[in-house]
């Protein structure tokens, strides 16, 4: 499943992150990758010593979080820190697949889901598209600056070469309630039924027996 969440930032928030990066240090971004990735990765990343870094990763995650869309798309258990991830002209993300297991030695978390919000405007670099293996075939991903996009951490995907301008975004992992990404999407559009049946028909039958089911399907392949 694969999904875009619009607004996730607003403008404001989007020229606050832009006005932090301004005085900010880059590193290369082969440091936080694993051992096969990193023959592929060459981006910079912003350092998470600083204040920048703690400012923007505060907003971002934060935002994320209080999206009703991301909940009801991600289930979120855990959400990972935001990788400021920066593409100038001949970098590039080769294809690659996230490592399954992420964090530091006393804080794992299991990969289910990957998130990347775009900082840039499509118009404001060349290349750069975000390719990504979804079980229809592949599609190409490059979205309004403020907008993320929302998928499976197991799929094939690329970063292909940007050519001019400069890409930012945030990139974030998630581990989810419910780990497999078949009963997420069952449990998204039920999820979307039910909304629809409570604002049409709030005291009917039916919208009883709906949000009744996905509560307990929910019960039934959550982890805690």
């Amino acid at each position: 499943m694969l999904n875009e969440i619009i607004n996730v930032l607003s403008e404001d928030e989007l020229s606050f992150i832009h006005d932090a990066l301004a005085t900010a240090t880059w590193e290369n971004g082969q440091l936080s990758a694993g051992s096969q990735a990193s023959q592929a990765k060459r981006n910079e990343e912003l350092s998470q010593a600083g204040e920048p870094w703690s400012s923007i990763n505060k907003l971002v995650v934060s935002k994320l979080y209080a999206n009703s869309e991301f909940q009801s798309l991600a289930l979120p258990l855990k959400v990972s820190a935001a990788f400021v991830s920066r593409c100038q002209p001949g970098m590039h993300y080769g294809q690659h697949i996230d490592n399954p297991i992420m964090g530091s030695a006393n804080a794992r978390y299991r990969s289910d889901i990957a998130v990347t919000v775009f900082l840039s405007e499509p118009d404001e670099y060349t290349g750069g598209e975000l390719n990504i293996e979804s079980r229809f075939g592949p599609v190409s991903v490059k979205l309004k600056a403020g907008n993320a996009v929302v998928y499976p951490a197991s799929s094939l995907h690329e970063v292909t070469p940007v050519t001019s301008g400069e890409r930012l975004v945030c990139v974030m992992w998630v581990q989810s309630m419910v780990r497999d990404a078949e009963q997420r999407h069952l449990l998204h559009d039920l999820g979307e039924a039910h909304q629809a049946l409570a604002q049409s028909t709030p005291n009917a039958q039916v919208t009883k027996r709906v949000g009744h089911v996905y509560a307990n399907l929910l019960r039934m392949w959550a982890d805690s």
